[in-house]
């Protein structure tokens, strides 16, 4: 009778270890330790989420099933469920749910262990409203924060620049930045941008040629970028050929300049007027001596470095070709310049006929 009840405890006690083992391999099986998600998720997390809000946006993207199993994961294995980062995040599927959790984690740098930075480029902008319609398609930030915090007075103050000057802060390439990137943060990255290209052997060369600041380097060359987008060869010698202008008083009479003033109207007007030169505003260097008030679009900083490194040249007058080459002739003779100018103009009405 006495082994019968031994028996019969140790069968009851081995019941109970198999009922645990099955609770615990349940517990971590391969549909609980690992993701749902039979192809690679792409998350876009705006702001810092808390353990809940993560969980349920995996659970809507498919990445869970059980949201409880993967809070008793996390509890088994004391995850930390309370620093986790915003961000843009790719999960792999069959992603064991610890490395999904951890990599939300914030790091030293207070991003997500396993965020992703987004790819930012803003080119062809022509102000600061065009580069914060082109950002916010990259960042959290939209346009209007973006441009709010450009011409907050406290960073026009800290980089020395005015509203009309601000879009010399921008040196349009390709940036990385985390997705949760707010307005304050974007322009900080930019400022940082700005700094490290202003050295002070940039600034050397800026003084040489007469230049008082990075604003009206920055502007020159947008002039130079407006006139010339094609041909790179043809920058130094654009630039030289503005500041030989400026040195002798001569007004710059770029086109590009009043073409500013007109906004979007003469978009596609290849024809460009007498009427169109006569308009009244700061930015029209037919009418204004010296350089405008800022720059008339954003150009790479190769342009810039055009402008601090001017070819040797003596010329103040350039024309197109008379060609589809984008390419100039140039000169310092103004009778020369009137030949070239009615050269182009006598190939242009011919080929607007055609």
């Amino acid at each position: 009778m006495l082994k019968k009840l031994v028996l019969f405890g140790f069968i009851s006690l081995l019941g109970l270890a198999l009922m645990k083992f099955d609770k615990i391999q349940s517990l971590f099986s391969e549909d609980i330790i690992r993701t749902s998600n039979t192809t690679q998720t792409k998350l876009l997390i705006r702001t810092d989420p808390t353990f809940t809000e993560l969980l349920d946006l995996l659970k809507i993207n498919g990445v869970i099933k059980d949201i409880e199993a993967v809070r008793r994961v996390a509890r088994e294995q004391n995850i930390d469920t309370i620093h986790f980062s915003g961000g843009k995040y790719l999960i792999l599927s069959g992603t064991r749910i610890r490395d999904l959790i951890t990599g939300f984690q914030k790091n030293d740098n207070g991003l997500g262990r396993n965020e992703i930075k987004v790819k930012v480029l803003f080119n062809n902008c022509r102000d600061v409203y065009d580069v914060g319609a082109a950002i916010e398609k990259c960042i959290v930030a939209d346009s209007a924060q973006i441009v709010e915090e450009l011409l907050n007075p406290s960073t026009l103050e800290k980089y020395d620049l005015n509203a009309n000057q601000i879009a010399a802060l921008f040196l349009p390439k390709q940036y990385e930045m985390p997705y949760d990137t707010d307005a304050q943060q974007f322009v900080s990255f930019m400022g940082e941008q700005f700094d490290s290209f202003w050295t002070s052997e940039r600034e050397s060369k800026m003084k040489s040629i007469g230049l008082n600041n990075p604003s009206e380097v920055s502007t020159l060359a947008s002039i130079v970028y407006s006139e010339q987008g094609k041909v790179n060869a043809e920058w130094p010698i654009i630039a030289k050929l503005y500041l030989n202008r400026l040195n002798k008083g001569m007004k710059l009479q770029s086109d590009p300049t009043f073409k500013f003033c007109w906004g979007n109207e003469l978009n596609n007007v290849q024809r460009l007027t007498n009427r169109h030169r006569d308009i009244d505003c700061p930015y029209n260097t037919y009418k204004i001596n010296g350089l405008p008030p800022g720059p008339i679009c954003i150009s790479p900083a190769a342009v810039l470095d055009a402008v601090l490194n001017p070819a040797p040249v003596d010329w103040v007058y350039m024309c197109a070709k008379p060609d589809y080459s984008g390419e100039h002739n140039f000169t310092a003779s103004g009778r020369e310049h009137i030949n070239n100018a009615n050269n182009y103009q006598s190939w242009l009405k011919n080929e607007l006929k055609k």
